[in-house]
Formats: structure tokens, C-alpha cells, sequence
């Protein structure tokens, strides 16, 4: 049988990069990926909060790095996985518009290489938690697209009908249980532990991707209720109990040097939590609330200690950081994300961005360049406006005015032409890549 078109375009990578081709004589790192649902930007105290506590959370941003300008690659969940596990914008994969409901036949297009297609075969790889990336074949189970495991939910779990699946290797039949929603979050670590507990003596990639805080908001019976922030203060402090469990895990296996943690989110908060500073929230266009998302780093020995960075990344970044990080070779497939390994690792370091797209579905609705934040699109009651068809951009200075209150466009004409010469350049590039609203099974 002939190579598929990804394992051709694998080797066509690793043949342009033969330098990180060749096997390490050194460990490769463990990678540690938790992505969190729903969960603000100001969620936890290293971001401002004060009603939750997260403990174990703001140690980890001071023992390592905390972005400030961390971007999501859409304001909803499908959209942001796509981009997260591929390294391109949501729309080259066709997964921009909306998320994937129970009734749809799409998914994450067999050809995309993913995080843990690239990582093969020197890691072993698991997903534990929600995919939301397709629900039948070809695109599921999410062994197909390079994860050795999978234990979690299809699509969200306040999504009907709903049970949560385990494969092991592609091929192997799917086991099939009920849910335990108020307990998935301790199900979720417990299962992410033991895959690294079993694999321990080599390198690994687990991607954590919890349902927690989206709604329903269903607290653990075993984990204390006190948290001021009411429910949502409940769920998002046993994430901060999971992850010191994860850390003193990794130390007594000896592998805390050894291993990247990442926590961030897959877009902003939705009804309840915190946007921090930032305007709107989950799903709310272009505005920096549905896309501003926490993101924190640590690799003792790698990232140094107390790094704080505001320069703007997105998580299409991941991919391409992570190829850096542990020496694999990047896909043969056109990249949009950048490695972010020194801002990471240096202080003060820039982004590697001359600016980043904010799509609301299809549509370019905001773009984020150096301290300029151009935006183009908005909601009001059922309209979705068009902006600068109107002669309206929004020329915001995000170092001065973080909210997006002030309109500074007259002020600053050579800033909005720029702006606006990327959004035509974008607009010429990705406008053809839209398909426009799916078609639902009945």
C-alpha cells in the first residue's frame, strides 16, 4: 500500500530538515498539553482574579512563563482545536464555521497533520478529554489522526446524546460508557496520570482537554464546594487541584525536568467567568474577550523563572513551537503559527508575528498587530455589522486603551492604512477558502 498523502508530506518535512531529522542522543522532552473549556482569561490569580484561587496555577506561572497576549485561533471550540492541533487558521482546515453539533458529518480532514501526527513515532501520544473534531468517519476516533490513545467525549458535554469512549490504536474497537458528568475533571487527570505513569520511560505527549468550566456547571460531590466565585470558583479550582497533581506526579516519577506543561484555554469565558480587562466574551466577534485566553509554561531548567510577555501569540503557535521544542520536523504544509520558543525562554523577546487574524466564523473580523488592533466586524441584537463597509473600523491602541473604548483611526491615518492593506491582502487569501454555513442532518 502506498504512503498517505500526510506521511508523504511528514518525510518531505524531515527530508528539507535533516538536522532535526537525526534522533537526539539525549531524552527528548515530554510534552504536557491542557487545554481547559471556557476558561477566562481572568480566571486565575496570576491574571487577576480574586474570588477563585489557584494556587497551584500562579506557582507554576512564577517557576516558569505567563503570556498576557495569548490568543485562541477562533472565539469558539471547534474552530480553536482545529488551529490548535494543526499550526493554520481554522478556515484552511474547513472547520471555521460554528462548532460541530451531534447532527454533522464534518471533521478535521484526514490530510491535516496534526501535533501528534508530528510528534510520531518518537512519542507516544494520547488525548484525553474532549475532541469536538468529528464525530464519524473518517475523523474519528481521534486514533486516526495520531494519537495512540483516546479516552474522552466526542463534542461537548452539554451536548445529547453523550458517552464517553476509549481506543487504543487505530482500528481497535471503541469501548463505550456513560458519563459521570460532576466527576469528569477528576476521571480526566486520573486517566492523563496513568498514561504517563505507563509511559515514563519514554518521551510522551498528553493532551488534557478538559470540559471544565463549560457549562453545566456540575461540581464534584468529592472536591470541597467554597469557593466565592459559587459553582464555576468550584470547578475551575479542582482544574488548579488537578494540575498540582499532575506537577507532584511528574517529580515523583522524576521527570520534572524533563517535561513541558502548558495550561491555557480554547477560547474566552462564556456566561460566567472572567475576560479580565478585555471587551465581550466567548463567540463575541472580533473583540479581544472571545479570543484573549490564559496561557501558562514551565519547564524547570528550559524556561526561566518568572517570565512575563506581552507580546501577542495564538495557539496556531503550538505546533511549530513544539517541533522546536523537541527537535521533530515541521509538516510540508503551509503554517500560519510561529515559534514562540523565545519568548518563552527570554525576556523581553518580540513576537515572531507581524500581525494575527481574528476570524469570527469565515469572516476576518479583527486583526492584532504589534500594539494596533484593528476591527471590522460586530454584533448588535441579530445583526452581524460590517464595519469598515461602513466606513467604521475600530482603530484601537491596545497598550493604552485595553478595553477597545476609544476609536484612535482619524487620529493615526497611516496606521489605518496599513490595516487596512492587510485586511485586503487576508481578504484575497483566505476569502476563497470559505464554504459558507454547513447543511444539518435532520
Amino acid at each position: 500500500m502506498g504512503m498517505r498523502r500526510r506521511d508523504l508530506l511528514l518525510a518531505a518535512g524531515a527530508a528539507a530538515l535533516p538536522g532535526l531529522a537525526t534522533a537526539a542522543s539525549a531524552r527528548r522532552p515530554n510534552i504536557v498539553l491542557i487545554v481547559a473549556d471556557d476558561l477566562g482569561w481572568g480566571d486565575l490569580g496570576g491574571y487577576g482574579a480574586r474570588l477563585i484561587r489557584t494556587p497551584r496555577l500562579d506557582r507554576m506561572a512564577r517557576e516558569g512563563a505567563r503570556l498576557t497576549a495569548a490568543y485562541a485561533s477562533a472565539n469558539i471550540c471547534t474552530p480553536s482545536r482545529a488551529g490548535l492541533l494543526t499550526g493554520r487558521y481554522p478556515i484552511r482546515t474547513g472547520l471555521a464555521w460554528d462548532v460541530v453539533r451531534q447532527s454533522d458529518t464534518v471533521g478535521l480532514p484526514p490530510s491535516e497533520i496534526t501535533l501528534a501526527e508530528m510528534l510520531k513515532p518518537d512519542y507516544a501520544t494520547a488525548l484525553v478529554g474532549k475532541w469536538h473534531l468529528g464525530h464519524v468517519a473518517p475523523y474519528w476516533p481521534p486514533t486516526v489522526q495520531g494519537f495512540d490513545l483516546f479516552y474522552g467525549l466526542p463534542y461537548s458535554h452539554d451536548m445529547k446524546p453523550l458517552a464517553l469512549y476509549a481506543a487504543q490504536a487505530p482500528g481497535v474497537e471503541l469501548t463505550r460508557e456513560d458519563v459521570d458528568s460532576p466527576r469528569l475533571t477528576q476521571r480526566f487527570f486520573d486517566r492523563g496520570l496513568a498514561f504517563v505513569e505507563t509511559n515514563r520511560a519514554r518521551p510522551f505527549f498528553l493532551m488534557l482537554a478538559l470540559t471544565a468550566p463549560h457549562v453545566p456547571l456540575e461540581p464534584n460531590p468529592d472536591h470541597p464546594h467554597r469557593s466565592p466565585a459559587g459553582a464555576y470558583g468550584d470547578v475551575v479550582e479542582e482544574i488548579d487541584a488537578g494540575v498540582g497533581r499532575l506537577l507532584d506526579r511528574l517529580k515523583t516519577f522524576g521527570l520534572d525536568r524533563d517535561t513541558l506543561v502548558i495550561v491555557t484555554s480554547d477560547n474566552g469565558p462564556w456566561f460566567e467567568g472572567s475576560a479580565g480587562p478585555w471587551r465581550e466574551r466567548k463567540g463575541g466577534s472580533g473583540w479581544e474577550g472571545g479570543f484573549r485566553v490564559p496561557f501558562v509554561a514551565r519547564h524547570p531548567g528550559v524556561i526561566p523563572a518568572g517570565i512575563v510577555s506581552d507580546a501577542p501569540s495564538m495557539n496556531i503557535d503550538l505546533l511549530p513551537t513544539l517541533a522546536a521544542w523537541t527537535g521533530s520536523p515541521l509538516p510540508a504544509v503551509t503554517l500560519d503559527g510561529r515559534d514562540i520558543s523565545t519568548m518563552l525562554k527570554r525576556r523581553g523577546a518580540p513576537s515572531p508575528h507581524e500581525a494575527l487574524l481574528l476570524f469570527d466564523n469565515e469572516a476576518i473580523a479583527g486583526i492584532r498587530a504589534g500594539r494596533w488592533k484593528y476591527l471590522v466586524r460586530s454584533y448588535y441584537r441579530t445583526d452581524d455589522l460590517p464595519l469598515d463597509a461602513y466606513d467604521y473600523g475600530l482603530l484601537f491602541d491596545m497598550t493604552l486603551d485595553p478595553g477597545e473604548t476609544y476609536n484612535l483611526a482619524a487620529r493615526h491615518p497611516e496606521v489605518l492604512a496599513g490595516m487596512k492593506a492587510r485586511l485586503a491582502t487576508a481578504r484575497a487569501e483566505f476569502g476563497p477558502l470559505a464554504k459558507g454555513p454547513r447543511t444539518r442532518r435532520k
